[in-house]
């Protein structure tokens, strides 16, 4: 019996699941990005450190609580670690967001490990330097 990728990854966890895990004294800042921001249709939720996983980027069709999601690693190569949506969804848009996160890798590691305690306009500016595939 031939299994898919999708059939061997974890499901990816909500992010209200994430959060509500990191307790009440955690910090961390975290922002969706749209088609606009990124060149990909759907929507991307970056983070600082989160959970007890390394760097991730979470794929979304839309916003919204406790959407199905997928997960790319912030690492080289970047690749799906967890997905809770369907194979077809997976297999068309998982390409763009590892190919936006190989493009913005650098700058996505600074966020995820230092980006808690930028001021607002350090968190901006790393907004505006992402680039959009």
């Amino acid at each position: 019996m031939n299994q898919t990728v999708r059939d061997r990854l974890p499901p990816d966890s909500a992010v209200q699941a994430e959060i509500f895990a990191l307790g009440d004294d955690a910090v961390f800042d975290m922002t969706n990005l749209p088609f606009s921001r990124t060149g990909i249709r759907g929507v991307l939720f970056i983070s600082t450190a989160m959970g007890s996983h390394g760097p991730r980027v979470k794929y979304f069709e839309k916003a919204g609580k406790d959407q199905p999601s997928f997960s790319v690693s912030i690492a080289d190569p970047p690749r799906v670690v967890a997905s809770s949506l369907p194979a077809r969804v997976l297999d068309n848009m998982s390409p763009d967001v590892i190919a936006w996160v190989s493009l913005n890798r650098e700058a996505l590691l600074s966020f995820w490990n230092e980006g808690a305690y930028w001021d607002v306009d350090e968190v901006r500016a790393f907004v505006d330097s992402l680039k959009k595939i």
